[in-house]
């Protein structure tokens, strides 16, 4: 059974930080591109940031140079740190994984960026 498992969101002040993670099972992780994804209220889920299994990685524009993707095949883990959070970045942020034709999603962690 995969299970994409995220954690570290929660409540930050604008200007703050998070690092979120999503540890991976049941799948062979290192051949997975991963990615981020968020969904804010009313609005369509969007990729935040990406990294394929050879570490290349991207980023949509409104979070370049403020995030970071990366990820350690050791723990199948995929990370996201965040630096200067925004409001307009308050949303559920899920993980993703991709190889082929399979998709695999996590159930999403919370992030609010409010003072």
């Amino acid at each position: 059974q995969v299970q994409l498992v995220e954690s570290g969101g929660g409540l930050v002040q604008p200007g703050g930080s998070l690092r979120l993670s999503c540890a991976a099972s049941g799948i062979k992780f290192s051949i997975y591109a991963m990615g981020w994804y968020r969904q804010a209220p009313g609005k369509q889920r969007e990729l935040v940031a990406a990294i394929t299994r050879g570490d290349s990685t991207n980023y949509t524009d409104s979070v370049k140079g403020r995030f970071t993707i990366s990820r350690d095949n050791a723990k199948n883990t995929v990370y996201l740190q965040m630096a200067s959070l925004k409001p307009e970045d308050t949303a559920v942020y899920y993980c993703n994984a991709k190889f082929s034709g399979s998709i695999y999603w996590g159930q999403g962690t919370q992030v609010t960026v409010s003072s």
